[in-house]
């Protein structure tokens, strides 16, 4: 259309002006009632319309934001308190590994080599060192303790190797007497200002009394270093021979760098903050309010807070991964989920502003509000605009209009039924409003239509932006389901394995607990008289795990064909996995070569659970020995051989830490004891039978909890080569 002054060219009222001069009969009566009930439809179905597609965006909008709190927010939170729980559950089997070798040296002084340590004042400062220090009142000739200085001086090479391989801060071990060594590069930190080495009795200090108390692993709060006075947290563990304490020893891991994270994390939109197990907030970016932190002895235990959606919240989120939940904290409304650190008992807790998730649907509601305002503003004042000019036009010309009816129906009202035929199909998938010929009359009615289209492009351009996320999920799930099949396919799955040797019979499976897992089975023949088989659990889970767990088991299988015993593999495939392992994964290994022809067998046990052995006639038990420490650690360890013989009728049975740590709703352990009972329901089944019987087990006890780890399994029964020509 286009305007001059006052004058409208191209408009209906101009149309029918034209009309009425030219053929003097431009309109008629019923024409007038036809296009006030066409206009008066169009208005009706331009609301029902509005309303249709305000519904259909809120449900889209609110379906896919749902979806991308409930698994991306998730999964972060998820990766987060693993990426955290992993580090404290590094710092405690270090920690574990330091008591383990003092309760060696306490057991056995009389073989243990004497090492006297050097006191602070001398080493250089910022050398790496373990420095011997007394408490107040302890004098090593008066007291008597030159030996058993001597004797914790021999954990000083222990000590400085973890300090230099591992994040921790410090680690130390305080002995009964009031000794401490303690390994670090920071000696001048021990000496006063007269530069003599400072008093420290550890046996004050929370690690210390925690350990005594719970008589194992003990995590204290987050708290100062003593010396540094940094924040960190603090693992430790008792070392008891015959059946008394007579030392402690731990290990600090400073959370600054956690701290800070915590901090930075918190914007427009969310921030994080993670609770200990008492239910108060240790670390936060928030200075007020029922989230800031506050000092141990005045912070409030958010379980018990007044606010009833914080306080459940934090209930679920110490008890376990909670999902996203909706919680009224601060004023404010937000998105919260949590998720659990075993090994310390905190859960980490990402946050996101309600309002800020809502925002986008606002926004778009309003913006289609606004152009259907737009239109609707159009449709009206050009509607009264041709109310007007009928009702006039009626009046005075009804009689000279007959002849143009026709005329003007095909002109004006064909355009406005198709137009409302077409706005009522729209709905569902179909969304397209095609501008057709039949719009282009250059008047109002092509404006309504054009903003028809513009409406249809716009739905459409958002509902295809949503499909291009979901399919962005699909093509993630897709690859994550490729990884597990081709972890799948690295294992031995064809069973029998070895269909031409009827010496043994042997089974194994593996069900992880994610898409990929880190365990792993391996058994193969190093040559006709030597079977090798190995089972091993890679520290952590998903796809780090199971790239580690790769490498493992191509290192063990390949070295193992080479030849050797068991420890010498071990030996050279620790060495190999030790060497740029930035990430700190270590795999626990059960590896064992039988002698086929007569039964005899070596194994060796690197951090791995026991085995279970059953004799001809008997039931299983567990076969316990001392274990030498996992692949991967540290590097040039010597690892323990154990000598077994089998005899015909004899099985075996050698299985992953998720088989006994199998949790069910309760938060119980399936354990060791449920484990040889189900072995024992029907000791002489066959090893696919023992494997089946075990996996229901597994599932009648835990029931409709989640997997949290990989369960992989190996059973073999032992025929003998005389059975085997017997049969």
């Amino acid at each position: 259309m286009k305007k001059f002054k006052h004058f409208v060219i191209g408009g209906i009222e101009n149309k029918i002006f034209n009309l009425v001069i030219i053929t003097i009969m431009l309109i008629l009566a019923a024409y007038g009632i036809v296009l006030f009930v066409q206009t008066n439809t169009l208005t009706k179905l331009l609301a029902e319309t509005t309303e249709k597609q305000k519904e259909s965006i809120s449900a889209i909008t609110s379906q896919t934001m749902d979806g991308v709190l409930q698994n991306s927010l998730t999964k972060q939170t998820l990766l987060e308190a693993y990426l955290a729980d992993a580090t404290f559950s590094s710092l405690q089997s270090q920690v574990k590994m330091l008591s383990d070798y003092a309760t060696k040296l306490y057991s056995d002084p009389e073989n243990a080599p004497s090492e006297m340590p050097l006191t602070p004042d001398q080493f250089n400062s910022k050398e790496l060192s373990a420095q011997l220090l007394f408490a107040d009142g302890v004098n090593l000739e008066e007291d008597g303790l030159e030996e058993e200085a001597e004797l914790i001086g021999n954990m000083s090479g222990m000590m400085t190797s973890l300090f230099n391989s591992t994040s921790i801060n410090a680690c130390y071990i305080t002995t009964s007497t009031g000794l401490t060594l303690i390994a670090d590069d920071r000696p001048e930190s021990k000496l006063g200002d007269d530069g003599i080495p400072v008093t420290v009795d550890g046996r004050t200090r929370p690690w210390y009394v925690g350990a005594l108390k719970d008589k194992d692993i003990h995590f204290t709060d987050v708290e100062e270093d003593y010396f540094t006075g940094e924040i960190g947290i603090q693992c430790s563990a008792p070392v008891i021979v015959d059946g008394k304490i007579v030392a402690v020893v731990g290990a600090d891991l400073f959370l600054d760098s956690m701290a800070q994270a915590v901090v930075s994390s918190d914007s427009d939109t969310g921030f994080t903050f993670i609770i200990n197990e008492n239910g108060k907030v240790i670390f936060s970016p928030k200075t007020d309010g029922e989230l800031k932190v506050e000092s141990s002895d005045v912070a409030n235990d958010l379980r018990n807070s007044s606010n009833e959606t914080l306080a459940a919240f934090v209930k679920d989120a110490l008890a376990g991964n909670t999902g996203v939940h909706e919680v009224q904290a601060n004023g404010k409304g937000y998105y919260m989920t949590g998720a659990y650190m075993n090994t310390v008992g905190w859960s980490v807790v990402d946050v996101v502003d309600k309002a800020a998730i809502e925002m986008p649907e606002k926004m778009m509601l309003a913006e289609y509000q606004k152009t259907v305002d737009e239109t609707r503003t159009k449709l009206e004042d050009n509607t009264q605009k041709g109310k007007i000019t009928i009702l006039i036009l009626i009046g005075t010309v009804l009689v000279l209009c007959t002849a143009n009816t026709i005329v003007l129906s095909k002109r004006i009202v064909r355009p406005l039924n198709l137009m409302s035929k077409k706005v009522q199909e729209i709905s569902g998938e179909n969304l397209d409003f095609e501008l057709l010929k039949e719009y282009k009359t250059g008047d109002e009615i092509e404006v309504l239509a054009d903003s028809f289209s513009n409406l249809s492009a716009r739905t459409k351009a958002y509902i295809a932006e949503n499909m291009r996320i979901n399919k962005e999920k699909e093509r993630i799930s897709a690859e994550l389901n490729v990884a597990t099949q081709i972890q799948a396919d690295m294992l031995p799955r064809i069973f029998p394995a070895f269909p031409e040797r009827k010496e043994f019979d042997l089974y194994a499976s593996m069900d992880p607990a994610k898409e990929v897992g880190g365990d792993f089975y391996d058994f193969f023949l190093i040559d006709d008289d030597h079977l090798c088989m190995v089972m091993a659990d890679v520290s952590g889970k998903g796809v780090p795990a199971a790239l580690f767990m790769v490498i493992a088991k191509t290192l063990i299988k390949n070295r193992a064909q080479m030849g050797g015993s068991p420890a010498e593999i071990l030996h050279d495939v620790n060495n190999q996995l030790c060497e740029g392992n930035e990430a700190e994964l270590f795999v626990t290994v059960w590896m064992a070569i039988l002698t086929i022809s007569t039964g005899k067998g070596i194994a060796a046990n690197a951090g791995h659970e026991h085995p279970a052995l059953k004799r001809k006639d008997g039931k299983y038990e567990l076969v316990v020995y001392r274990h030498s420490p996992a692949l991967a650690v540290m590097p040039n360890v010597n690892f323990k051989e154990h000598e077994f013989a089998l005899e015909p009728g004899d099985a075996l049975f050698v299985y992953t830490d998720g088989v006994a740590e199998a949790t069910d709703a309760k938060e119980e352990l399936f354990g060791s004891e449920r484990l040889v009972n189900a072995l024992n329901q029907n000791p002489e089944a066959g090893p696919e039978e023992v494997l089946s019987t075990m996996q229901k087990s597994i599932s009648d006890f835990v029931g409709t909890a989640p997997q949290f780890d990989d369960i992989t399994m190996l059973s073999l029964t032992y025929i003998g080569p005389g059975e085997a020509d017997d049969k």
